[in-house]
């Protein structure tokens, strides 16, 4: 099955699994508005870490990913994916927590890293290409994370690849500089399914700056994907739309050529809305007319 996830960010701890409900209703509603309950398959419950001081958006408490999938599986019956953070706890803790995962019918994980104001291999855990191999019994499909403008990532994503993950996520795609990266990759023959990574971006990110402060990073591919944001954000909505729908098209076109199996996440780091659901069933338009991915 191609995945097709929707993020659902947990609600604040203040808020309890009754403003999860409430959010997954709203999430609901809207897919339905738009047709996108028959396409998306898939829920993304991230683990909110706290990161750099910085961050335009204060990151209170929020709800434990597995408390908020129990909250919601009534409301939104989809499968659950979960990110779990590896760098903090013991090898003891965290197969306890895969074992929690498991036991709520979460077959699904993305192992994360440090935070960017940490050097990889830092933290008492375990690095995420440590937790693949410690947790293949116990969490049959392991994600990693892919970040296209990041430095040496292609080494990266190609030891994640060895040490046994069987999909990624990417961080929020704002160029196709992932499929070039994909399309450099070398390996045994190992393809995971590449889950491709979208937003809608609102007016109040010129104000605010969120999703490029999510993206940014000292690469002249991170920056150029920074500028893309910024001069799209004051756009009007048809015209961001379709700007979108371009950059949604020409991305999933390349990457499919890669030989990856190629599924979509979509993502609104600003709350759900119309104009964002409204935009991911135009994007969803283009993707019912692609061919089957090779490999």
């Amino acid at each position: 099955m191609t995945t097709i996830a929707l993020e659902f960010v947990p609600p604040t701890t203040a808020g309890g699994p009754e403003a999860a409900r409430e959010e997954a209703a709203k999430a609901r509603d809207f897919m339905r508005e738009f047709g996108l309950d028959r396409r998306v398959n898939s829920l993304l419950v991230p683990g909110m870490i706290s990161e750099e001081s910085d961050r335009p958006v204060a990151l209170a408490e929020r709800l434990d990913p597995l408390t908020t999938c129990t909250a919601i599986r009534d409301t939104l019956d989809l499968e659950p994916i979960v990110t779990q953070v590896t760098a903090f706890d013991s090898g003891r803790a965290l197969g306890e927590r895969i074992d929690a995962l498991s036991a709520a019918r979460i077959r699904r994980a993305v192992f994360v890293g440090v935070p960017r104001t940490m050097q990889d291999g830092e933290g008492p855990g375990l690095s995420p290409m440590d937790a693949l191999g410690a947790f293949h019994e116990q969490m049959p499909d392991r994600g990693v994370i892919l970040i296209p403008t990041r430095d040496a990532e292609k080494q990266r994503f190609e030891a994640k690849v060895r040490a046994g993950a069987t999909f990624a996520l990417t961080q929020l795609l704002f160029s196709d500089r992932v499929a070039d990266l994909l399309s450099e990759v070398e390996g045994d023959g190992n393809r995971p399914e590449i889950l491709l990574s979208f937003a809608y971006v609102p007016k109040r990110e010129s104000r605010v700056g969120l999703i490029r402060w999510l993206i940014r990073d000292e690469t002249d591919a991170a920056r150029d994907e920074m500028r893309f944001v910024e001069q799209l954000a004051p756009r009007s909505f048809a015209g961001k739309r379709a700007a979108l729908v371009d950059l949604f098209k020409r991305v999933t076109d390349r990457a499919r050529e890669t030989g990856f199996p190629i599924g979509l996440h979509f993502e609104t780091p600003y709350g759900f809305s119309r104009p964002a659901f409204e935009t991911f069933a135009a994007m969803l338009e283009t993707w019912e007319d692609e061919r089957p991915a090779t490999g």
